[in-house]
């Protein structure tokens, strides 16, 4: 697939289907800052807007009747997402059962676009729209899965203040884990690091997977025939539908798990 209209190479497939549709591509911006995938950020609201979609249809059609497969499949994942937070959050916040939901149901929705085949939509998408390039994987870019983790970076330090205080958010960071005036410095420095690890980490564990995963169904398809292909996706697919799945999971649990740790006071 090429916007010319010529075969590519494997290397030249690969490369192709690793290019996001970016304002960049299309002239509209520099190669920098302000510089933005528009394929991430379509898909990432499209799988957005369809969760939002399902779950309040169900709200509206819910019944306490004899519920309707979908009604039972939302009433399961709420009270899988609540039962995890009631054994992980230790405070009190109407905010977090929510938060966790739409986190859960959203990445996983944007993780499945993974199991979509290679060619399935940014093939027609370049031949009938004159879409050069197309990436349908929103997680499979780090841009959206640090953007995703700054958010619960920023939701941590709000409510670490909020919860204790500036001076309380402060004298842990100095205090811990040395209660010594003279181990501040060495103290700072350990527990900032540690701080900015957090969303660093849960950002780039959840592109890595993904991206990682895409590059597998690419490879598959660059360097098989059409006929075959099926040999590989289709095992790498049903294995794929559990990383997925994990990661979507890693990403809610540890979220919770950060935002219980703010809820906390500080103890020294």
């Amino acid at each position: 697939m090429a916007a010319s209209g010529e075969a590519l190479t494997p290397s030249g497939y690969i490369d192709h289907h690793l290019t996001h549709l970016s304002t960049y591509k299309l002239g509209l911006t520099g190669d920098g800052f302000w510089n933005f995938h528009i394929d991430s950020l379509v898909f990432a609201v499209l799988t957005g807007m369809i969760f939002i979609w399902v779950f309040r249809s169900v709200a509206k059609k819910a019944t306490s009747g004899v519920p309707g497969k979908l009604q039972c499949f939302v009433e399961l994942l709420v009270e899988f997402v609540d039962t995890n937070v009631k054994d992980t959050f230790h405070g009190r916040n109407p905010l977090i059962a929510p938060l966790a939901l739409t986190i859960f149901c959203w990445i996983f929705l944007m993780n499945l676009m993974d199991l979509v085949p290679i060619d399935f939509i940014p093939y027609p998408a370049e031949h009938w729209l004159g879409i050069p390039y197309l990436k349908i994987v929103p997680t499979a870019d780090v841009n959206i899965t640090m953007a995703m983790s700054l958010g619960v970076f920023f939701l941590m330090i709000y409510y670490s203040i909020k919860i204790k205080g500036t001076g309380g958010f402060v004298k842990e960071l100095a205090l811990h884990p040395f209660n010594h005036w003279s181990m501040i410095p060495f103290n700072l420095m350990l527990e900032i690091v540690s701080l900015l690890a957090k969303p660093i980490s849960l950002g780039m564990r959840l592109f890595g997977n993904m991206f990682a995963g895409e590059v597998v169904f690419i490879l598959i398809a660059a360097l098989m025939p059409w006929w075959a292909q099926w040999l590989g996706s289709v095992p790498w697919a049903i294995f794929h539908i559990l990383v997925i799945t994990i990661q979507a999971f890693v990403f809610m649990m540890l979220t919770i798990v950060y935002l219980s740790q703010a809820h906390e006071d500080a103890d020294h």
